[in-house]
């Protein structure tokens, strides 16, 4: 049978990213996110739910992450579970569940305005890749439409943004 790991999360960062190198020159950058839910009760009330993911990013998006990224920060995380196992220095046998981020997508408002929780700076700076992966894979760079004239009948004039 076929399997399926997909995970997409929208959260707020809980806590600054901490970025570091590997060896091989490799940034990765370990972040915590905090998701809300929220749904009625049976007896009609609204119940609040939050679930704290720890997320790990690589290359390019570890180095966006650890330089625009703050506590509080709202991000869209898209990546796969990965089941982290381990043994204690006294024998015991520990695992983690978490989230080896594929793509990531900086939310909130772009340069110095405060547009929401996070402030500002969490847009995406120019020319940066919103997904890398481990170093030699991840998603293909972004294509520059930059030279391509403005579409509509005005030439691009009427657009409400």
């Amino acid at each position: 049978m076929a399997s399926y790991n997909r995970v997409v999360l929208l959260g707020n960062l809980t806590r600054d990213p901490e970025l570091r190198y590997i060896p091989s020159g490799t940034a990765v950058s370990d972040i915590g996110l905090a998701v809300n839910d929220r749904r009625k009760s049976a007896t009609g009330e609204w119940i609040e739910e939050t679930t704290f993911v720890d997320v790990t990013l690589w290359g390019r998006t570890a180095e966006v992450a650890g330089e625009y990224l703050t506590k509080g920060s709202p991000v869209l995380i898209e990546g796969r579970l990965k089941l982290d196992t381990w043994e204690t220095t006294d024998g015991q046998k520990r695992s983690k569940l978490k989230v080896v981020c594929d793509r990531m997508q900086m939310l909130g408002a772009r340069g110095g305005s405060g547009g929401g929780p996070g402030g500002g700076g969490q847009g995406r700076p120019a020319g940066a890749r919103q997904g890398a992966g481990q170093a030699s894979e991840g998603p293909p760079p972004e294509e520059d439409f930059g030279d391509l004239p403005p579409s509509g009948p005005s030439g691009g004039d009427d657009i409400p943004f």
